[in-house]
């Protein structure tokens, strides 16, 4: 289980898992360098018979250095941190590129709703394929999302995507991703919306061209109710 949610299968997910690694490796040396530092000093200069404690103000240069070098080289890695966040937040939140479809999602207690394209390409049209827990897209396409949500907060999460958004009532919020492998994977609300949040799970369904291009002509209203006339 742990091991379907570290694939990536989105476009930008490499790049986020990247920053998330920068994130850490610097972190994580400088929180074992201080740790050794700390525990280093409290054996150099721990009590001994016959030695006085020593009072020292911080203010001579040879001890303020110690401090200010230091600050000054996290400083510079918080630099490789900042510019590496601001390039994936505006590639994920503000270079969308142009759709190859649009699907709405809606957040509700407890669940997910969705209206995908019918065969036409476009939603808000007669052969609209509504959904409830699963949402099909095609590998190699660009979807826009429409994000809802009809009562509370909550939080559209693809762990594989390593997207994750807000729906906030009362507001359409668009965001976008592409999928690079196909399968069936988890869809989660990430925001406590409500005694039912646990069981507020659906399933996001990556299909190839011609899987997609059937399950569509599948389930379109105007496929259906031809398939019905006499």
């Amino acid at each position: 289980m742990i091991d379907r949610y570290l694939v990536a299968l989105s476009t930008y997910a490499s790049d986020i898992d990247d920053l998330i690694l920068l994130i850490g490796v610097l972190v994580g040396f400088w929180f074992i360098l201080c740790e050794v530092a700390f525990f280093y000093l409290i054996w150099k200069f721990r009590a001994k018979e016959g030695v006085r404690a020593q009072y020292m103000s911080g203010e001579d240069p040879k001890h303020k250095r110690w401090i200010t070098w230091p600050h000054l080289l996290v400083l510079v890695c918080d630099l490789f941190i900042v510019v590496g966040a601001v390039r994936v937040w505006y590639d994920v939140k503000q270079n969308l590129p142009e759709p190859y479809e649009t699907v709405r999602v809606i957040g509700q207690q407890w669940a997910w709703s969705f209206v995908h394209a019918g065969p036409d390409g476009k939603i808000d049209t007669a052969d609209d394929i509504k959904t409830v827990d699963e949402l099909h897209i095609q590998v190699g396409k660009v979807y826009h999302f429409k994000l809802e949500a009809r009562d509370v907060l909550h939080s559209f999460s693809v762990p594989v995507f390593r997207l994750k958004q807000d729906a906030i009532p009362g507001r359409i919020i668009t965001g976008w991703f592409e999928a690079t492998g196909t399968g069936e994977y988890d869809i989660q609300c990430a925001e406590i919306c409500g005694i039912g949040h646990g069981v507020m799970a659906g399933r996001i369904i990556i299909e190839s061209a011609e899987k997609h291009a059937s399950w569509v002509s599948s389930q379109s209203p105007i496929s259906l109710a031809a398939v019905a006339t006499p």
